[in-house]
Parts: structure tokens; C-alpha cells; sequence
């Protein structure tokens, strides 16, 4: 049997992505995997968990599991007894142990949706109603996830499989083929950040990130800072509406130092911007679950789709110029005029950013 053909297929509209993932979940012939931060059993979630009940029922085997704290209180109890007898396999990731304390603080943040060996989802959408314009209209959030198919798929489901471990192997450079990559293995924990940064020193032309939150470690703020320095059109694309406020204002506290680096910033303006977006020069991209901040790169269980990929490149890159352009430009000079007040708000959010 020929192996499917290799496409990556970018979504940035909620409702697109939702209706493609039943209809892939409908068409399963044998198996489902899901993996997701948040699942709420609303307009979006709710059809979803349906489905992959009907998908049980047929016969499928169905794996589902989800973040106890990311989706606490999200999914009534009676749901999930429902799930659990139409056959899903269900498991909460990291659920509250007296024993295990601290393993609550570490969450996973991965979105990762698996169809048989053939297709397979990622990126940064969750499933609840927030980003659902036939539920929430215009204030939908502002989201970017993938479908998969091709030598990937395989990539994904062994990550699936594994977790929490994962597979063992290099981290990807600036140079390496597009591949799945999570932050976590019994080597490195840090595998993220070094696909990163490496990829940043290697930044000759452009480099432009969009990240929801933004609370930069040195090595990361050294990359983005120096490939500025060398003359790199470094732009950053963050929220002007946050859902975490304490987030933004961690953000803020590094703008002072990236604009005097020469990187630009932008603030997305129409709603609250989550996707999680990076590309550098015309080949390099990723998109996935990774924010660029502390609990990505060193706490949080993450998945990204990254490496040299033109074609992903040059989407991510009409979908960027688009989102500047409903953004406002934060430049220096009006920057050393903010309120009286916010330099102490900044300070709070960087002191809290290793625990946002």
C-alpha cells in the first residue's frame, strides 16, 4: 500500500479546524488519539467528545488525555463515565497526588489529535467555545494549528505512545528536515529552547515570532537580541488583549531592552492573539504548542512541528504581515512615556514569570 502523500495544511479560523478534525475522526478505520490542554464540554468540545464516542462505539480504538489542570471542572463527571462506557480510553495528565506534589505545577500542554497512521493535528487551539466565531463572534480568539500527513504522522504517534518519555535522539538544528519535537526526554528537558535559539543564531534576514506570552530567559533573549544587532529584521508579534494579565505585564518588563536591541514589537489589537508561530530567513518555521516563556521551555510538557520548510515559511509569513496589520507598533520613544505606574506592574510580572 503507497504511503500518503506528505501535506501540511495551516488553520488559523477555530470553526475550520473543528469541522476537519470530526469529519477525519468520522472517517477513522482504526484508531483515534487525542491529546489536549483544555476540553470543555461546551460548543466546541462538547461535539468533539461526541464523536470520539461514536468512534468507540464502531469499534475504534479511542485514547484521550487531557490536562487535569488545564481542563478542571471543564467536563462534567457524568461525561466522562459516559465516555469511559461507549469504550474511550480516558486519562487525566497529572492529576493532584498528596504523594506527588509538585507534579501538579508541571502540566501538559500539548494538543496533539492522531487518525489511524494517516493524519494527524497540532499547534495551538484548544478545544472550548473561545475559539469558535459561530459561538463568541468577532471576539474569537486568534489561533494557528496544522494538519498532518506523510512520514510525520509516525513521528506523532510514537510521542504519543511514549509520553511522557520521549523518543531519544538529536535535537533538530536550523538546518534539519521539518520533524515533530517535544521539550522533554531523559537527556534534556530544554529541547525546545535549544531548537530555538539555534535556529535564531543562524538568522540572516528575518526573524519573526508570535507568541502569546512572552517571558524570555537569557540565552533566548540573547538570540532574538543579537540576530537584531547583526541586522536581522527581528519582529515580534505579542497580545495587546491578554487572558492572563500578570503574563502581559511580564512581557512588557523585556520591551525596553528588545527595542534598544533593534528588535521591533507589535501588539496584536482585535482580540486575544494565542498563536505560537516563529520563522526565520525563507526556510525555517515552526508552529505548535511551545509560548515562548519559562513554563514551555523548562516546565510544561510541549509538541512543535519545526524545521526547513519553505512552503510553511512563506504561509506563516502571509499570515504574519496580516496580523501586523491589525497590530499597533510599540516604539521606543512613546515606550519611555507610559504610565507612572506600569514599570511596578512589569517588575510583578517578571519576578512571577518563572510560575505564570
Amino acid at each position: 500500500m503507497p504511503s500518503a502523500p506528505e501535506t501540511t495544511t495551516v488553520f488559523v479560523e477555530g470553526d475550520t479546524l473543528y469541522d476537519a478534525m470530526r469529519t477525519d475522526i468520522a472517517g477513522a478505520a482504526a484508531q483515534v488519539r487525542l491529546e489536549c490542554y483544555i476540553v470543555a464540554d461546551d460548543e466546541v468540545g462538547g461535539p468533539m467528545l461526541t464523536a470520539l464516542a461514536d468512534a468507540a462505539l464502531s469499534g475504534k480504538r479511542v485514547q484521550v488525555r487531557i490536562d487535569a489542570v488545564g481542563s478542571w471542572r471543564l467536563i462534567p463527571p457524568g461525561r466522562v463515565r459516559s465516555m469511559k462506557d461507549a469504550g474511550v480510553g480516558w486519562h487525566w495528565s497529572r492529576p493532584w497526588s498528596w504523594h506527588k506534589p509538585l507534579r501538579f505545577h508541571v502540566r501538559n500542554h500539548r494538543k496533539l489529535l492522531i487518525i489511524d497512521d494517516a493524519v494527524a493535528y497540532l499547534g495551538g487551539f484548544n478545544l472550548d467555545r473561545r475559539n469558535s466565531q459561530r459561538a463568541v463572534g468577532a471576539a474569537r480568539w486568534r489561533d494557528t494549528h496544522v494538519r498532518l500527513t506523510g512520514p510525520r504522522v509516525a513521528e506523532a504517534i510514537t510521542l504519543f505512545d511514549e509520553y511522557p518519555r520521549a523518543p531519544r535522539g538529536p535535537v533538530p538544528t536550523a538546518r534539519s528536515p521539518l520533524a515533530l519535537l517535544s521539550n522533554r526526554s531523559r537527556r534534556c528537558r530544554h529541547r525546545l529552547r535549544c531548537a530555538f535559539t539555534d535556529a535564531f543564531d543562524q538568522a540572516r534576514e528575518r526573524l519573526w515570532l508570535t507568541t502569546p506570552y512572552f517571558a524570555p530567559d537569557r540565552r533566548s533573549q540573547r538570540a532574538l537580541c543579537g540576530a537584531a544587532r547583526r541586522g536581522v529584521d527581528v519582529r515580534l508579534l505579542v497580545p495587546g488583549k491578554s487572558d492572563v494579565p500578570l503574563a502581559q505585564w511580564a512581557a512588557r518588563a523585556a520591551y525596553a531592552h528588545m527595542l534598544e536591541a533593534g528588535v521591533r514589537i507589535w501588539e496584536y489589537q482585535p482580540r486575544v492573539l494565542h498563536a505560537k508561530t516563529a520563522l526565520v530567513d525563507r526556510g525555517w518555521a515552526t508552529v505548535g504548542t511551545a509560548n515562548f516563556d519559562y513554563r514551555s521551555f523548562f516546565l510544561n510538557d510541549e509538541i512543535n512541528l519545526l524545521g526547513q520548510a519553505p512552503a510553511l515559511n512563506a504561509t506563516l509569513a502571509d499570515h504574519f504581515v496580516q496580523d501586523l496589520a491589525e497590530s499597533r507598533e510599540v516604539l521606543a520613544e512613546a515606550w519611555t512615556q507610559r504610565p507612572w505606574y506600569a514599570p511596578g506592574l512589569e517588575l510583578i510580572g517578571w519576578w512571577a514569570r518563572r510560575w505564570l
